[in-house]
């Protein structure tokens, strides 16, 4: 970091500041009160008791001695040093090269030669797509005011909220597992691990996302988690419950990388390994698959899908314009609440995100578009013959890919079906 401040290679001010809240509940003056002694404060029946007071022990003086030392000086760093010399500019093109840098960020998340200027151009096509969707939505209910009051209504509206993180995790949890009943309609292989779902940690919940995945364990002896925030209740409306739940969870993030863990006869890194555009492209496009398993039959979560999708579209829009076309924090916020049914933290924790890590959101709807596109060519070609349980089993079937590596297997698995029946 110090070495990027010596080049100007720094992150903008909006992306550091209150980023304290998340260092200083780790610098404590009891060891046993860090976050990370809590494995030490009991073990499981494994480890022998002749061993637990020698263990509790070592990791209470490593935390005083690395871990709270270690946070300690790192606030002292950003307090003092980094985020003094925090740049007040937004975008990468204000970075030394910054243009080239962006490009080739570009290229990285999406794993397609495109450029900025295409990339904008087609989000700005699939927002006016989706936006039509929308307004055809809303027609449907009934209301008669403009986009804007009706996404107002939304937010506005006590009916689409809970009351209690308690009753925001069971709603969560119904939606799940009515989807975990609807799986073999859609795929041939299923994964054999599990997943759970948990509240995402107090001292994290502000300044992070409304829920996210964490993988399980590739031996199979931790299942994956489904972390939902449960901080500001009135930021976390029901409409979007679903289709958020089909992208973070089943049939998403979890069904994709549980069944790339479990692949058999393949080097250990493409077990494990990630292209941001078929992880997020993949997730992405399993939020359409709610559709076809039976759910979006409230029109108002089907609005809430399609805010999500547009969402995605915006990004190419806003991160394309953050990064190569000058824009404002508070031009691309405008754009999105003028878009998306997304509450306004929503938006502006998005916003700062795409700031802080160039190109990385658009990984998630050119990876759709392309999956969609290959699907569409599939059916096409297929007619009749084409599966759509098959049809994602190749798609998953050898892990996270490059789109280019992607559109080959599935163009290879179509021709041989063909051949096949012939």
């Amino acid at each position: 970091m110090r070495q990027g401040m010596r080049e100007g290679m720094v992150l903008p001010r909006v992306s550091v500041e209150g980023i304290e809240a998340s260092i200083a509940p780790h610098v404590v003056s009891d060891p046993t009160k860090s976050l990370l002694y809590r494995p030490f404060a009991s073990f499981p029946a494994t480890v022998p008791d002749s061993a637990w007071a020698r263990l509790e022990r070592a990791g209470r003086e490593a935390v005083a001695s690395s871990v709270v030392a270690g946070y300690r000086d790192f606030l002292r760093f950003m307090q003092r040093e980094y985020i003094p010399a925090a740049r007040s500019t937004i975008g990468a093109s204000a970075l030394p090269n910054g243009r080239a840098y962006y490009a080739a960020r570009l290229r990285e998340f999406t794993t397609l030669d495109v450029t900025p200027e295409q990339v904008h151009r087609t989000g700005l096509s699939e927002v006016a797509r989706i936006r039509a969707a929308m307004d055809s939505v809303i027609r449907s209910t009934g209301f008669t005011g403009t986009f804007p009051q009706f996404v107002q209504k939304l937010r506005d509206d006590p009916s689409f909220y809970v009351s209690t993180p308690e009753r925001l995790m069971e709603r969560y949890s119904v939606i799940l597992k009515r989807m975990d009943g609807q799986l073999p309609t859609l795929f041939g292989r299923l994964p054999r691990l599990p997943y759970g779902i948990r509240p995402i940690p107090d001292y994290i919940a502000p300044r992070t996302t409304t829920a996210y995945y964490g993988p399980g364990s590739p031996d199979g002896t931790h299942a994956g988690t489904y972390w939902v925030n449960t901080y500001d209740l009135k930021s976390r409306p029901t409409y979007e419950m679903e289709s958020l739940s089909f992208h973070e969870a089943v049939p998403g993030h979890h069904l994709q990388i549980a069944l790339a863990q479990e692949l058999v006869d393949v080097p250990e890194f493409r077990r494990v390994a990630g292209f941001t555009a078929f992880v997020e492209g993949w997730a992405l496009y399993a939020e359409s698959l709610g559709k076809e398993a039976g759910f979006y039959r409230d029109p108002y979560s089907y609005f809430g899908h399609l805010s999500y999708d547009a969402w995605r579209a915006c990004r190419l829009v806003v991160d394309t314009g953050i990064h190569d076309k000058g824009w404002t924090r508070q031009q691309a916020i405008d754009y999105m609440s003028a878009n998306t049914g997304l509450t306004l933290l929503n938006i502006t924790n998005e916003v700062d995100r795409y700031i802080a890590w160039p190109g990385q959101a658009l990984a998630y709807k050119e990876g759709q578009l392309k999956i969609r596109e290959l699907r569409t060519f599939a059916e096409r070609e297929l007619g009749p013959r084409f599966d759509v349980r098959e049809f994602h089993d190749v798609v998953l079937g050898s892990g996270a890919l490059p789109l280019t590596v992607l559109e080959g297997n599935v163009r290879r698995w179509v021709q041989a079906k063909k051949e096949g029946a012939a």
